[in-house]
């Protein structure tokens, strides 16, 4: 019994250091559902020497140091711990959290809700309970901490983000009876960022890993999440071998765009059960406004002027004379061109195109010249690829640029040893209609676009890698247009020329969420690649349209989106 009053002691002692306060959810005696074995303590109070379980049976807020008044942006985010509802562990998550969210001016509150789950109910209910009860008090405290009541937002993490999932989507469905005048208020939230949402899917909402990975033509969205009109925009972050399926992040973020609701999805490949990606939460929540008003936009060209990073300019054909397939007049003459960083560091060589409706292309403009000065800075070989266009006719409209693409690889191949970089160590990358044919290349290299011309063309086209950046034309919504139907509907498909063959190399997909040229050609093309076994990556920007880098505000992921480019490249 000492041992539990000198614990308890500290634990005060440290929280009034640190200007930290604990708020229990329930009026004594109020608690609904309350069961003899569940607790309310983050494990490392739990498992402290001395811990005494009948002091923890009540839900609780731990508000944090309110931020700089200089830094306040008079917003508040709540913070809820994973543990697959059988208890609350991600003590170190809710301390980077509270560090970062607190130092870019929020206010935050930590929520540890009833663990383990409650017996003869579902694995969610009391936490749900707690949760719902939780928003009203804390909007009930907006005036007197300094926060706007319409400017809360929550991030999870696992069973934390099945029930910040709950609180985002949900919350015109009463969890619990009303005790008290509190809960007159509502209980929504205005922005959620989850990570890794667990349990999400139909093969898993039971409370286990996702049993068949998320797939099947009879696995959806659990119907625990109503998607009320109070649903609001979110930030889904997941890992690509994650066992509670990522592909609950991809459906909830489908439902998102048909409510017409602003989102972000943030897929990384490889990555295991965790919470990853915390700056893009950061981006999301700035380019929605909410850590205040955007500062004002920059033209990409304008940051990316110098060409001092190149040592060298190579230009070349793509075709011998009289041998370039399916001739047409009035396209233009395809090349391609080698820029040589003057520091080398890497063997690896990344080929770039633009797009342009297959009517035209442009390799000085905003979708190529800026990505190759920053690899060329970086130390990596680019080569830029001017394919044919406008649109051939009596063909299909990228058959042209698709040869050029296979003799460009081929090229490129052929001579990568004699200029001491490594033949097979190849990508490609697109923009719109260079992200289709960055998916022909990706997905159908197996596949001649032409019969073989010389012996460059016993070369394989085969690349290690994709970029594509909001690729146009992959779904049978939009195969020639815009997205008719958003690319949201199980009718949209991905388009027949796709063969995602044996050598379908991985890719990293950016994507603006408002782009006509919808972010669902990017997303059903990462699904796919995934059933395959392919681990790609993907990240799409809310509010963005079609050209989303052309012009864009500092610290918003359409600022920094070449930076997701290094990083997949390991630069």
């Amino acid at each position: 019994m000492k041992k539990g009053i000198v614990f308890f002691l500290a634990l005060f002692c440290s929280l009034q250091l640190w200007g930290w306060e604990r708020e229990y959810i329930w009026p004594k005696g109020k608690m609904p559902h309350a069961q003899p074995q569940q607790i309310a303590a983050m494990t490392d109070e739990s498992g402290a020497p001395g811990f005494n379980p009948d002091q923890y049976r009540e839900p609780y807020l731990e508000w944090y140091e309110a931020p700089a008044p200089e830094a306040d942006k008079h917003i508040c985010m709540i913070l809820i711990s994973g543990g697959g509802y059988q208890n609350t562990c991600d003590g170190r998550l809710i301390d980077l959290w509270h560090k970062t969210f607190t130092e870019l001016g929020a206010h935050c509150v930590s929520l540890v809700y009833r663990t383990p789950r409650p017996q003869g109910l579902p694995i969610y209910q009391s936490a749900w309970e707690d949760g719902q009860r939780a928003v009203r008090l804390i909007r009930s405290q907006a005036k007197k901490r300094g926060f706007d009541p319409e400017k809360i937002g929550v991030i999870g993490m696992s069973a934390g983000s099945h029930l910040a999932l709950l609180l985002t989507t949900s919350s015109q469905t009463l969890a619990y009876a009303r005790i008290d005048r509190k809960d007159d208020l509502p209980c929504h939230v205005n922005w959620g960022i989850l990570n890794a949402p667990a349990y999400v899917t139909t093969d898993g909402e039971t409370g286990t890993k996702a049993t068949r990975e998320g797939y099947g033509p009879e696995i959806g969205l659990s119907s625990v999440f109503k998607f009320d009109e109070k649903t609001c925009p979110m930030s889904l972050h997941h890992g690509g071998k994650d066992p509670y399926s990522p592909n609950g992040s991809t459906l909830i973020y489908r439902q998102l765009r048909r409510m017409g609701i602003p989102a972000e999805l943030h897929l990384y490949p490889n990555k295991p059960h965790g919470a990853f990606g915390l700056e893009r939460g950061v981006e999301f929540m700035r380019q929605m406004g909410y850590l205040g008003p955007l500062e004002p936009e920059v033209r990409l060209m304008d940051r990316f002027t110098s060409d001092a990073d190149r040592a060298q300019l190579i230009h070349e054909d793509i075709w011998p004379a009289g041998k370039m397939p399916c001739p047409q007049a009035g396209q233009c003459t395809p090349y391609i061109e080698w820029h040589i960083p003057a520091i080398r560091k890497t063997d690896a060589i990344q080929i770039i195109y633009s797009g342009g409706s297959y009517t035209e292309n442009k390799p000085e403009d905003f979708e190529v010249a800026p990505a190759r000065r920053y690899l060329n800075a970086k130390g990596m070989t680019v080569v830029t690829l001017k394919y044919r266009t406008p649109r051939p006719e009596g063909l299909p409209k990228h058959i042209t640029a698709w040869q050029d693409l296979q003799r460009a690889i081929r090229m490129v191949r052929s001579e990568a040893a004699a200029r001491g970089l490594n033949p097979d160590r190849i990508g490609i990358m697109g923009s719109s209609a260079g992200g289709h044919l960055t998916l022909m290349g990706v997905t159908s290299s197996r596949h001649q676009a032409y019969l073989p011309i010389d012996e460059i063309d016993k070369q394989s086209c085969k690349v290690q890698w994709g970029i594509g950046i909001y690729p146009a034309y992959a779904l049978t919504d939009g195969a020639e247009h815009h997205n008719s139907g958003g690319g949201n509907e199980d009718s949209a498909v991905l388009v027949p020329e796709f063969s995602f063959d044996l050598d379908t190399a991985p890719m990293l997909f950016i994507h603006g969420d408002a782009d006509g040229w919808a972010s669902m050609n990017s997303v059903k093309a990462w699904e796919k690649m995934r059933a395959m076994g392919v681990q790609s990556e993907l990240h799409t920007l809310a509010l963005r349209k079609h050209c989303f880098q052309r012009s864009a505000s500092p610290g918003t992921g359409s600022y920094t989106w070449l930076d997701r480019i290094g990083e997949w490249l390991e630069l």
